[in-house]
């Protein structure tokens, strides 16, 4: 793990701890003076959306609250100059107006800094609409996953984590522990820069789709049990967060907790985070982690639990939060232009999910990208076990040429559980050998760990896109397709 500076010593922390950050923050009701204070929940018409919205246009559709259709999410700005977010249901997600408006201002009486609060909601006709603070600045997914200009800092990571743990205390203070599919999707950053949980996943009983996405690998299993969500569900999903925030990638629990069982840490740590933090601090949230995905619910803790863990970690408390993420507060919120992604052949075969030419593409390449670790090791090329494990990978190659995948898959595990050598190239090759034998989350660990091995390999986020858009993950594909179109790229230019 990484070293850090002995200046960031706990008791060095505990010295400086500011009550702004570590204080849970009830902001029920507010200063009715302060023209930034929230509104008292209300019920908005039709009229008054279709004009915040500009009559609902497709360009105001933002993905940055983690909703699918066909709940989108729309931008607006109300006749007060104030942002929301709308999201908008069909009459079949609540059939019941009145149990809608219920719910809506049970979760609208909520009032926290520490949530993007639900400020008002709709329902007219066929419509049922839930309306938001708008949050600025995109969520955690992009933040973490899919960075532009700078990875996220260990400071601010932690400072996720806390915030996320005091969301969930609070909600749990005010009866409402349920939330509904957390994910790195549902964490937003305001125009300060600090997390807010998103209101949407406290709503109940609505038929808009199950309480988790159809990825199982990240499901609490209970929930695969009984189908209902439990307050332990929630810090189930709590701990696949601290995952996302350790390693910089969605990686699978059970992954994880094989390489923590192993004490293989330094595999699961985000290599960008180097120097950044001490063995204690990073040994302290894989621990905490590992708690929460706890496969007995009763022996996770809650949420109180985690803030009193969380709070003695945090650190650089005296920097605000948009400096840490490298953002200008209170900017301008509107979007700015994209440029349309400039695709490769290898990232339009992703695109068109055309396994067989991404086959052609791979088999192409061969190992041009190994050559390194080829020739450190080419002198123990006279042991035994190196030459069983070259004639493993032989033949892996030799089946995989012929598109004998089973056959592929089989030989290029005993190569890699042989241990002589690492190949990112075997895991890319035996990522789409599951992948082609509609094996889709094996096929996406196999292109994450290519990229454990190597960060900077565009291949490996192509099969990351691949895999994802096999398992129906449509936006994460496509940001995963804009790393590997970057990266080949910034290859391309130097």
């Amino acid at each position: 793990m990484g070293a850090g500076c002995s200046k960031f010593s706990p008791c060095w922390w505990n010295s400086r701890l500011k009550s702004s950050v570590l204080e849970s923050s009830d902001l029920e009701n507010g200063d009715k003076n302060d023209k930034n204070s929230l509104p008292s929940f209300s019920e908005f018409t039709l009229e008054d959306l279709r004009i915040a919205t500009n009559g609902f246009s497709s360009e105001n559709i933002v993905s940055e609250h983690g909703e699918k259709a066909p709940n989108v999410v729309y931008k607006g700005k109300l006749e007060n100059e104030r942002w929301i977010a709308v999201k908008r249901f069909n009459k079949s997600a609540w059939p019941d107006s009145r149990q809608f408006t219920e719910e809506a201002k049970t979760v609208g009486n909520l009032r926290s800094d520490r949530l993007a609060n639900l400020i008002g909601c709709c329902h007219e006709d066929d419509e049922r609409l839930l309306v938001a603070e708008f949050m600025p600045n995109e969520t955690l997914a992009k933040h973490l996953f899919h960075w532009d200009s700078q990875p996220m800092k260990w400071a601010m990571r932690l400072r996720v984590a806390f915030y996320l743990a005091q969301a969930l205390e609070y909600c749990s203070s005010k009866g409402r522990a349920l939330y509904h599919d957390l994910n790195a999707y549902r964490i937003l950053f305001d125009q300060d820069g600090n997390p807010r949980l998103s209101c949407f996943g406290l709503m109940k009983n609505s038929r808009d789709g199950k309480s988790y996405s159809t990825n199982l690998a990240f499901t609490p299993p209970e929930y695969l049990r009984t189908g209902r969500v439990t307050a332990e569900s929630v810090v189930y999903s709590f701990g696949t967060l601290l995952l996302d925030l350790l390693s910089g990638k969605h990686i699978p629990p059970s992954h994880a907790l094989d390489l923590i069982r192993g004490k293989n840490f330094s595999m699961l740590m985000d290599s960008c985070l180097e120097g950044q933090f001490t063995n204690d601090e990073g040994t302290e949230l894989v621990r905490l982690a590992s708690r929460c995905l706890q496969y007995e619910a009763r022996e996770r803790p809650n949420p109180k639990l985690l803030v009193t863990a969380l709070m003695s970690l945090q650190k650089e408390t005296e920097i605000p939060s948009y400096a840490l993420m490298g953002i200008v507060p209170n900017g301008d919120d509107t979007s700015s232009s994209k440029q349309p992604l400039l695709l490769t052949s290898f990232g339009e075969a992703c695109l068109r999910k055309d396994l067989t030419a991404i086959h052609e593409i791979l088999d192409k390449i061969g190992y041009k990208d190994d050559e390194g670790i080829a020739n450190e090791l080419s002198f123990q090329m006279w042991t035994n076990q190196m030459q069983e494990t070259l004639n493993s990978k032989k033949q892996g190659d030799a089946a995989f040429r012929s598109k004998d995948f089973l056959t592929a898959i089989d030989c290029y595990t005993q190569f890699i559980e042989g241990g002589t050598m690492v190949s990112p190239t075997v895991f890319a090759r035996r990522s789409l050998s599951y992948l082609m034998s509609e094996m889709g989350q094996e096929g996406l660990g196999d292109a994450m760990q290519a990229q454990v091995i190597s960060p900077e390999w565009p291949t490996a986020f192509y099969l990351q896109a691949a895999a994802l858009f096999t398992l129906g993950m449509e936006t994460d594909a496509q940001e995963s397709l804009k790393d590997a179109t970057n990266l080949d790229a910034k290859r391309n230019k130097n």
